[in-house]
């Protein structure tokens, strides 16, 4: 298959994070196997999903791992103008479907060269590492790189293939997502000295979770790298109370922390934390029944930070010419992999502004700067001895 036929194929499977990826794993696993590829599965909790880690060439250290996550976010609710999961040439250069940029356009050109790869005399490995889960958490990563570093000998490198116009990314912020829920004390509203309002407490702490961005900013906590320029908290969503005329017993609201890779998330959490303790205080003084709990939604997700590189970017250099480095605030499995002691980055075909779309698509020109780039891959690790 071309690279445009198989995005064709990934993209006809709806892997909605809400639902099973495994009949694109199935297709995958067969696709490999047929080109004698070895690959490796491993499942979430439940078995709906699974990882699939895949090894072309030898067992031996130093090989390459191409990174990419198989789920897609949903399309509920956006005005598409075509079957967001049938791949639609637009007749405009760009091919349009859910999944086309982020990231199925990455794995298919990948998955379109292993005929060729497979005919080479690779001296050092390309794995393929494909997860389940990354845009609710980046849950499923951490399973596979486990198995990877566990069974299998130790890679040199690590490219993360999000959409990145081709182009090296080597930092990212970390992200973690969090509810916090204040528990008041219900009164009727004309009596306003019974009770305590757990909406009029939240209030005060999301107001000071925003504040405490410009003390970032004031303290120097920043990094010009990003456009976001310094470690971001926000408040998404929020809800609570009953009726207008009742303090409201509780109030729930989810939040988010985007931190630099220079920042640690305990250290900007204890932040948030200290000042809730305060409110908490005064609320028990009220009524001792009164409390502020927070609890992660999932865990971290480690930043990727610009250090212990070298040998990755001056991969992506050789094989895409001199490129400029940048910094992306969103998101990846990046982090995931360096924190194993693994030199990443991440570079891959299509545009970020066109991911989570309606009318999602990828350029054809980026299909072709990917394949590109996989086929002297191949030739690189020829050579690599």
């Amino acid at each position: 298959m071309t690279a445009v036929e198989m995005l064709e194929r990934l993209v006809g499977f709806a892997t909605v994070s809400r639902d099973s990826n495994l009949e694109l794993i199935d297709f995958i696993e067969q696709w490999l196997k047929r080109h004698g590829v070895e690959s490796w599965r491993t499942a979430n909790d439940d078995g709906r999903k699974a990882n699939l880690l895949a090894r072309i060439g030898p067992a031996v250290e130093g090989g390459v791992v191409l990174s990419g996550h198989t789920d897609v976010v949903p399309v509920d609710g956006q005005p598409w103008s075509s079957d967001p999961f049938a791949l639609t040439d637009g007749g405009d250069g760009h091919l349009y479907g859910r999944g086309t940029c982020d990231m199925k356009g990455f794995i298919a050109c990948a998955l379109a060269e292993v005929p060729r790869w497979v005919m080479l005399e690779l001296n050092k490995p390309i794995y393929l590492a494909l997860s389940y889960d990354e845009e609710v958490g980046c849950l499923g990563a951490p399973r596979m790189i486990e198995h990877l570093m566990r069974d299998h000998p130790r890679p040199a490198t690590v490219i993360v293939g999000e959409p990145t116009l081709m182009q090296p990314v080597v930092a990212q912020k970390g992200s973690t997502n969090l509810r916090t829920t204040v528990t008041g004390l219900e009164a009727h509203s004309s009596q306003v000295n019974q009770g305590v309002s757990a909406i009029h407490v939240a209030a005060r702490l999301v107001t000071r979770i925003e504040d405490i961005m410009a003390e970032l900013r004031t303290e120097g906590r920043v990094d010009d790298a990003f456009n976001v320029a310094h470690s971001s908290l926000h408040v998404g969503k929020i809800q609570g109370g009953t009726a207008i005329n009742i303090m409201a017993r509780e109030c729930q609201f989810d939040w988010e922390i985007r931190h630099l890779p220079s920042d640690h998330f305990d250290d900007l959490l204890a932040r948030v934390s200290n000042y809730a303790a305060t409110l908490e205080a005064d609320m028990q003084t009220r009524s001792p029944n009164c409390q502020i709990h927070t609890e992660r939604l999932v865990d971290t997700v480690p930043a990727l930070a610009n250090r212990d590189n070298t040998q990755a970017l001056a991969l992506c250099t050789e094989l895409l010419g001199d490129q400029p480095t940048s910094a992306v605030a969103y998101a990846t499995e990046a982090g995931q992999f360096q924190r194993q002691g693994l030199a990443t980055v991440i570079c891959g075909p299509g545009s970020i502004a066109q991911a989570h779309q309606p009318n999602e698509y990828i350029e054809q020109t980026q299909l072709l700067a990917a394949s590109d780039f996989m086929r002297k891959l191949g030739s690189r690790l020829v050579m690599d001895n």
